[in-house]
C-alpha cells in the first residue's frame, strides 16, 4: 500500500506541474488533487523536494534496463533521454527551480551506474584499480550529463538519438583505451 501511496503523490504532483511552478505548489495542493491527509503525506515524505528526490530514483531503477554494457550504452544512454523527454513538464520545471541539484544528482547517478558497467565489462582482464575505474566514469559521467542539461535548457528541441550518434562517434574505442594506460598489469 506504501508504493501505491507514494506513486498517487507523484503523479499528482507531475499533474500539478503542468499547471504550475514548481515552487508554487504546495503539500495542501498535492494532497487535495491526490484524496490523502497532510499526514499521509508527511509518513512517507518529509517535505516536496523528497517526494522529488524518490520520483527521480523509482524512474531511474527502470530507465536502464540492464543497458550498461560497451553494445548497449548507446541504448542506455538514449534511454537517459526518453525518460527525461517523457517526464517533460516535470523535469523542465525541476530544471528551472531551486531543486534543479537534485535533477542534476539523478542524471549523474544514472548515468555513472551506465558507464560503469560499460568500464568493468571493457576491463574485465585488465588490472584497473578500482578508484582508477570511477575516476575514467567520473569524467565521461560529467560530459555525457553536460550534454543532457544543455538539450534541456535549449528545450529539448534536438533528437536524441541523434545526439547520442554523436557521442557515439566521438568516443569509440576510447574507452577501452583509456582503460589500457590505467593497467597495473602494464609493464612499464
Amino acid at each position: 500500500m506504501s508504493q501505491i501511496t507514494k506513486r498517487a503523490l507523484e503523479t499528482s504532483l507531475k499533474k500539478l506541474i503542468v499547471q504550475k511552478p514548481i515552487d508554487k505548489i504546495t503539500i495542501a495542493d498535492i494532497t487535495e488533487d491526490c484524496g490523502i491527509s497532510r499526514m499521509t503525506f508527511y509518513y512517507h515524505f518529509k517535505d516536496i523536494y523528497d517526494l522529488i528526490e524518490w520520483s527521480f530514483v523509482e524512474d531511474a531503477a527502470k530507465v536502464l534496463g540492464g543497458k550498461k554494457t560497451y553494445d548497449t550504452w548507446q541504448q542506455g544512454f538514449l534511454q537517459i533521454f526518453n525518460a527525461v523527454l517523457e517526464n517533460k513538464p516535470f523535469i523542465y520545471s525541476v530544471y528551472h527551480s531551486v531543486s534543479r541539484e537534485q535533477l542534476e544528482v539523478y542524471l549523474y547517478k544514472l548515468t555513472f551506474d551506465l558507464l560503469m558497467g560499460v568500464i568493468d565489462e571493457q576491463a574485465e582482464d585488465m588490472s584497473v584499480r578500482d578508484s582508477d575505474k570511477k575516476f575514467i566514469a567520473d569524467f565521461y559521467k560529467f560530459a555525457f550529463v553536460g550534454i543532457v542539461l544543455e538539450w534541456i535548457k535549449n528545450g529539448m528541441k534536438q533528437d536524441p538519438a541523434q545526439i547520442v550518434d554523436h557521442i557515439s562517434t566521438l568516443i569509440s574505442g576510447d574507452i577501452y583505451r583509456v582503460l589500457n594506460k590505467y593497467r597495473a598489469d602494464k609493464a612499464t
